[in-house]
């Protein structure tokens, strides 16, 4: 059996008592670290945060249209605007579908599609009025980074005032979508048509300034290095340090596509990186483990490897199942599956309140 590296040894200790650790020692413990060494000082410290317990939340990816002008190399999902395939949904559909939600136990709603041409703010001050007009209760937790600064440019806002707009009509909430690796040289070979990650980085504490709360997101596994997954927490930790604003981190498993290719990311490279999040991302309150893109045995070894949360039971999702990632799930599975891993399930709200104690 290969012996614990010392040093990084040393920099768990750290870590777990208390201590910041720089961006060198997470590469450390990123690529180094004894695996089991890593899993046990980020489970001390996500038991020091969140005790025994393991949230998820009930929610609907609601995705109103799949035309998209971006044509980022790993997604399965968006069209081009003349494709046979394209199709947008109508705000009565939308709408419908918030109602279904809600009828099936959900306090949040993601909204998200693609890049589309021609739909201008005045689309999306519509829908979301109109949602909060029959569903004052439900969160709207939708769009991205990468949405707004394509509906600020084609509708001649600055990012401010196209943030501004869209709370007014009833956004409450920004998710992490479309950060990727927030290192450029990943992003030009990724989705060399989107926004650069100090943009993407730019709209998020915009959006914290004007008291819209986000998640921060990372997809890994596709053509990033160790050092650019690391380089992205920095970046993240760095906006966090300023604003306080992302709720949580919530990294995610690359799904390999045809265009893309690359393998699928192992269950143990996630492990390591969840674990490396809970120890740097130290302002961070909420580390989230995925299921949906690992698989239910990953998801469920993440909790004891620094995660808090499962996420949501995904009542709809079509942008990865499109890649390939075909899991469901259901309130009575992941309060199996939170058991089966030695916590006590919750059933939170967008900000982490418990509602449902099981």
């Amino acid at each position: 059996m290969a012996r614990a590296d010392p040093a990084a040894s040393r920099v768990l200790a750290e870590a777990v008592s208390g201590e910041r650790i720089g961006a060198e020692e997470a590469l450390l413990l990123l690529e180094r670290a004894d695996f089991m060494e890593l899993g046990e000082a980020a489970g001390e410290v996500r038991r020091r945060r969140h005790g025994w317990f393991a949230t998820f939340m009930v929610d609907r990816n609601i995705n109103y249209t799949n035309v998209c002008v971006t044509a980022c190399r790993f997604c399965a999902f968006y069209r081009p605007p003349s494709s046979p395939e394209a199709w947008t949904l109508s705000h009565d559909e939308v709408v419908r579908r918030v109602g279904e939600a809600v009828s099936m136990g959900a306090t949040q709603v993601m909204i998200q599609g693609g890049h589309h041409p021609e739909l201008r703010i005045e689309w999306y001050e519509e829908l979301f009025s109109r949602v909060k007009a029959a569903y004052p209760q439900v969160t709207i937790h939708s769009l991205g980074p990468s949405e707004v600064v394509h509906i600020s440019r084609i509708s001649g806002l600055e990012v401010e005032e196209t943030l501004r707009r869209l709370k007014q009509a009833g956004l409450d909430s920004l998710p992490g979508s479309g950060a990727e690796i927030l290192v450029d040289r990943v992003r030009k070979l990724v989705s060399p048509l989107k926004e650069s990650a100090g943009k993407w980085l730019e709209v998020m504490e915009r959006a914290h300034s004007l008291g819209i709360r986000t998640t921060a997101t990372m997809m890994m596994g596709h053509l990033e290095t160790p050092g650019e997954r690391v380089e992205h927490l920095a970046r993240v930790r760095e906006v966090q340090d300023r604003t306080g604003g992302f709720r949580a981190f919530i990294p995610w498993t690359y799904q390999p596509v045809r265009v893309l290719g690359g393998r699928k990311a192992s269950g143990l490279s996630y492990l390591r990186l969840v674990a490396t999040a809970r120890l740097f991302l130290d302002n961070f309150e909420h580390i989230q483990g995925s299921w949906l893109t690992t698989g239910k045995d990953v998801g469920q070894a993440s909790l004891h490897f620094g995660a808090d949360d499962l996420g949501s039971v995904m009542l709809e999702e079509n942008v990865v199942r499109a890649a390939g990632a075909g899991e469901r799930s259901s309130v009575e599975e992941l309060v199996r599956l939170i058991r089966e891993a030695g916590f006590r399930p919750a059933q939170r709200d967008t900000e982490y309140r418990k509602i449902r104690v099981f």
